[in-house]
């Protein structure tokens, strides 16, 4: 493996990067960074380098010293991660672990993957609680107790929203909802053997009402009661979390807000009302066209699908047992989803498609069973092919670990990256001056590039991503250790 030692340097960022002198042993802090960066992001942990906090200058932040006996720390390392007593799990393969030679100093380089859900949390030193770390740009922190509940529970790969809610009963759903559901569902599945099953019947086939036999308990599930339950119970059992639906768009004079959807007693505040009331709301102002099949109109376009997707994702992939709301926001120019928890995939791979890891699966087939949500994994895809169909900015998925919830933005501007009415081939001045940069730095990054032009990461991103698509730039390498190719 050839490892650029300097351009991981240039181009690191704290969260992912973590440098340490240790000049003569493994120091006891690399297994804070090593639970810390498993439990996170994933990142790299280098020895024998020193870095100078205080400098701004990132060339002059960091001072290669080397380690003295590279063989016996790498050793050393592997000893201890083996042995079980210091981490819980190793993660690290053969190659993660490299000694490089950098100007004839040593210098032992840790790659660190990002631990699957199923996994985490990492810990060390034998202490679930103590031992806990997450990383920041800050550095390593000791996890808080609502964050390492949040990992447990990720930890089970059958998802949050199948626990029984003991003494909740049929008594606690609300008729009229399921009966609005079971309407759909007959639609979409009109020969279905569970439209002649009573409703606690077909709410066992759903996964919303569940028996225990070995403890011997039975009632609804957290998927029955959020999906279909009378508000009352909602609220005792799951006080910690809000619904809020806010239409900012269209506002007159001093209007703070044109529309609103949360608690005001007029509603059965269960998730399937929730998404109900909502959709038509965020959907009115998509274009429409005029299509008819047979003597049917068809006017459901990829766009109103798409934002079916976001709406139903949202909830399947929120941490119902976290304080936090399920809120969505509407402008004259963008859509704003957000849900409490963290993504269990990395945020490349949700935008790559073909894998799914909901948190509440059973509210996943009970959306799917009425035509919301499309198969595991096609989801977000869907959603970018629509938005790219209308040539509109790219949708952001954004995490926010210090919020522990999630945010994507759907926008409707069109992005002139890829606004047709250009020739496609003829450069805008930014993307021009990206080339520019690029071509005279090669190891440079993009959050050094933002820095520069004063963009978002966002819409470098974009700019990037489209330059690849003609051709203009490639990536040669990883994104650790590549750099970039300007084609002439």
């Amino acid at each position: 493996m050839n490892i650029d030692i300097k351009s991981i340097l240039a181009s690191g960022e704290r969260v992912t990067l973590e440098c340490k002198k240790a000049q003569h042993s493994v120091p006891n802090s690399l297994w804070d960074t090593y639970s810390a960066f498993s439990n996170t992001y994933g990142g790299t942990i280098m020895l024998g380098v020193v870095e100078h906090t205080e400098e701004k200058d990132k060339s002059k932040r960091f001072e290669i010293v080397g380690v003295e006996d590279a063989d016996k720390i790498r050793k050393d390392l592997w000893n201890t991660i083996n042995s079980k007593e210091k981490v819980n799990v190793n993660l690290l393969r053969d190659e993660d672990v490299q000694v490089v030679d950098v100007e004839g100093k040593s210098v032992v380089v840790v790659n660190v993957p990002r631990a699957e859900s199923s996994i985490r949390p990492v810990y060390i030193n034998n202490n679930l609680s103590r031992g806990t770390f997450k990383r920041n740009h800050e550095g390593d922190y000791h996890c808080t107790e609502q964050e390492l509940k949040m990992m447990l529970r990720d930890a089970n790969e059958a998802g949050n929203d199948r626990m029984i809610l003991e003494y909740y009963t049929m008594d606690d759903i609300d008729i009229p909802t399921l009966e609005s559901y079971r309407i759909m569902f007959k639609t979409d599945n009109p020969d279905h053997v569970w439209n002649d099953l009573d409703h606690k019947e077909f709410l066992m086939q759903l996964g919303g009402y569940a028996f225990d036999r070995k403890e011997r308990i039975e009632g609804l599930t957290m998927a029955g009661l959020m999906m279909f339950g009378k508000g009352l119970p909602i609220r005792d059992r799951f006080d910690n979390l809000r619904m809020d639906y806010i239409d900012k768009s269209h506002l007159i004079g001093e209007q703070r807000y044109s529309d609103r959807l949360t608690y005001d007693g007029r509603w059965e505040n269960n998730l399937y009302n929730f998404v109900r009331m909502v959709l038509p709301k965020l959907t009115i102002d998509l274009p429409r066209p005029f299509r008819m099949e047979g003597v049917i109109r068809k006017d459901d376009t990829l766009q109103h699908k798409a934002v079916r997707e976001a709406v139903t994702n949202m909830i399947i992939h929120a941490d119902l047992m976290l304080n936090g709301i399920l809120r969505i926001e509407k402008y004259d120019d963008r859509i704003v989803l957000t849900n409490p928890g963290l993504l269990k995939l990395p945020i490349e791979q949700i935008y790559q498609g073909g894998e799914s890891k909901a948190r509440n699966q059973r509210m996943q087939n009970m959306f799917r069973m009425i035509g919301y949500g499309e198969n595991l994994g096609s989801g977000f895809p869907l959603i970018l092919n629509a938005w790219n169909e209308k040539h509109w900015m790219r949708p952001e998925l954004v995490e926010q670990p210090e919020l522990m919830q999630v945010k994507l933005t759907l926008y409707f501007e069109n992005d002139p990256v890829n606004d047709p009415v250009n020739d496609p081939v003829k450069l805008t001045d930014r993307q021009n001056m990206i080339l520019q940069m690029f071509d005279e730095d090669k190891t440079l990054s993009k959050e050094r590039l933002c820095e520069k032009m004063g963009l978002s990461k966002a819409t470098i991103k974009r700019e990037i991503a489209y330059l690849k698509s003609i051709g203009k730039l490639k990536r040669i390498g990883s994104d650790k250790t590549g750099y970039w190719l300007v084609e002439k």
